[in-house]
């Protein structure tokens, strides 16, 4: 647990207690869980309406240089050097094993200029890998953390994307894993279509001292002549059950650095055709993850479940065939959109097919559960 005296605070901190937050400790920041009401009013108005959430705990870092693509190419497992201006791709940064040291987002600014969002949790440790590599390697290349002068908000939600569409054409016209950069008044400020919570919406990057008026300016204008808040505050709570019902990766869940990458469910990102005559590097990690596909693949896989009962799988149980334990839940809850519980875990590649049954073994009973397909929800 980290000190609570050297705990990092949002630049909407201020804007969390006037919504009566309750502030928890998360990767060595004070962050909401949620606000006044509860985390499943707060899902369910995001799969309703829309949702502002706070996410400026997450790491901003700034590449700029000649081999600011070269660089990513070698430690990202999506292909970088074909993205264009204005363009997101998700991705993994791998070991050299094939296991993940975090899973990012890489924007692309310009032809040598990028922009990396990486988990609040794994910020320093990416930082000092990607220093790392650029001493190693001796690419020209100038790293900047600019996590806390920058705040980061999405707003998530069917009623976002339409209500924005009202304030600014160009936010309604913008592409799915495109971006934009604005001059407003005397900041810059980013706007991605992108999100973890199966919704459609954005993310937006602006100064942090200028957060704070930006956000009490966008939720006044907002709002309908009938003064009903289409977008209302959403804590970390209701974020994990969302990207959860989403079938989306956590990291220290459904990712970690022990957690080979093509066990996952995220083979989209990896690129094991990447070669030095088309993209210049090989990402580190590739060439492990090439001799796990040829064996025949990872041990395991990840899996949706669907669980018969009202009681909900959590992290660390094992998942049970035969009354053997042959794996392991990485996440779960009491899906609030499905009304069923649901859970992902890893299991034998070769037990992975649909409609396979397993125990759960929760402690004092066993819960039977029956592999599904993800994500749990769609739009």
């Amino acid at each position: 647990m980290t000190d609570q005296a050297t705990l990092k605070q949002s630049p909407l901190h201020s804007y969390h207690e006037d919504y009566d937050a309750q502030i928890v400790e998360y990767a060595g920041w004070e962050m909401p869980i949620k606000y006044a009401t509860s985390i499943k009013d707060e899902h369910v108005h995001t799969r309703e309406s829309g949702s502002l959430f706070d996410v400026s705990h997450m790491g901003r870092l700034s590449l700029k240089g000649k081999d600011a693509a070269r660089l990513l190419e070698h430690i990202c497992s999506r292909k970088i050097g074909s993205m264009a201006e204005g363009q997101c791709r998700y991705s993994l940064i791998c070991n050299q094993q094939g296991g993940v040291l975090d899973d990012v987002i890489a924007n692309r600014l310009g032809e040598n200029e990028f922009l990396v969002v990486v988990n609040a949790s794994n910020r320093t440790k990416i930082v000092n890998h990607i220093e790392s590599v650029i001493s190693n390697r001796g690419f020209a290349v100038k790293l900047e953390d600019r996590t806390e002068k920058t705040a980061m908000i999405a707003m998530q939600g069917p009623k976002v994307m339409e209500l924005l569409g009202k304030v600014s054409s160009e936010i309604s016209e913008l592409k799915r894993y495109r971006f934009f950069v604005k001059n407003m008044m005397i900041m810059k400020i980013m706007i991605a279509r992108t999100g973890y919570t199966g919704e459609d919406g954005v993310e937006v990057i602006l100064p942090a001292s200028a957060v704070g008026m930006a956000i009490k300016m966008m939720m006044k204008e907002l709002k309908t002549p009938e003064n009903e808040e289409i977008i209302r505050p959403c804590g970390l709570g209701a974020r994990d059950t969302l990207r959860l019902e989403a079938g989306m990766p956590l990291y220290g869940h459904e990712l970690g650095e022990d957690i080979c990458a093509l066990s996952c469910g995220v083979d989209f990102v990896i690129a094991l055709d990447k070669s030095v005559e088309e993209q210049g590097e090989m990402f580190i990690g590739q060439e492990a993850l090439i001799s796990i596909r040829d064996a025949g693949g990872p041990e395991t896989k990840l899996v949706g479940l669907e669980i018969d009962s009202k009681r909900t799988a959590r992290q660390g149980m094992s998942i049970l065939a035969d009354g053997e334990a042959v794996g392991t839940i990485s996440s779960g809850c009491m899906s609030p959109t499905l009304g069923k519980s649901i859970a992902m875990g890893f299991v034998p590649s070769s037990m992975n097919s649909l409609g396979t049954k397993f125990s759960i073994d929760s402690g004092r009973t066993q819960l039977d559960a029956t592999v599904v397909e993800l994500p749990f929800y769609k739009r």
